[in-house]
């Protein structure tokens, strides 16, 4: 999948007349793209225009229009786009309640490790947060990046196997079978 280019992206202007309709489109993009694992995890498997999404909201927020910010954030966000040979997610521990949250965090420490795919019986552990550690000695971060790297078999068929993802974590255990509309979505992008 290719990156994205500063020439890919609508100026300031152009995005606030855009915006509503292309999140829209965004909104409804991403939920064939996540995948809930349990009640408190979440897996949003990124592609580019989950991506271009997330660069053009960032240069709204902070008002960025010069070429050097926006490759700055290029650079920041273009990591989360699959290449062709992965997939790439953005995983969120979710707990409502700050307190119950920060407790959490604290019991689920190494539960990046511990979310994998099955793909026909072969399973694939994650590359978690390769930017910088999201864990220190005492919790983990409420969000991770996370990188699947699938091997070559596997690849051409994800669509049609059987696919799901488990969670093994001493303190959270959960599992998955991935949907017809889940698989086809991240066949495509092992496709591009």
């Amino acid at each position: 999948m290719k990156t994205l280019q500063p020439s890919d992206l609508m100026p300031l202007e152009m995005y606030a007349r855009e915006r509503s309709a292309f999140r829209e489109r965004v909104i409804a993009h991403k939920k064939r793209r996540m995948v809930a694992l349990g009640p408190h995890l979440t897996l949003l498997f990124e592609d580019r225009l989950t991506v271009k999404y997330q660069v053009q909201e960032m240069l709204r927020i902070e008002k960025i229009f010069e070429p050097e910010g926006i490759a700055e954030e290029l650079g920041a966000y273009n990591p989360l786009i699959p290449d062709g040979t992965n997939l790439k997610a953005t995983m969120l521990i979710e707990f409502p309640d700050p307190a119950v949250r920060a407790e959490q965090l604290k019991r689920l420490k190494g539960l990046e490790r511990t979310v994998c795919f099955v793909v026909d019986g072969v399973r694939i552990d994650p590359v978690a947060d390769e930017d910088l550690d999201r864990e220190n000695e005492e919790k983990t971060s409420a969000v991770h990046f996370m990188r699947y790297q699938i091997p070559e078999g596997l690849r051409a068929g994800f669509g049609a196997a059987k696919v799901e993802m488990v969670v093994d974590h001493p303190a959270y255990q959960h599992s998955h079978i991935l949907s017809e509309g889940v698989r086809a979505a991240l066949g495509r992008d092992l496709a591009d």
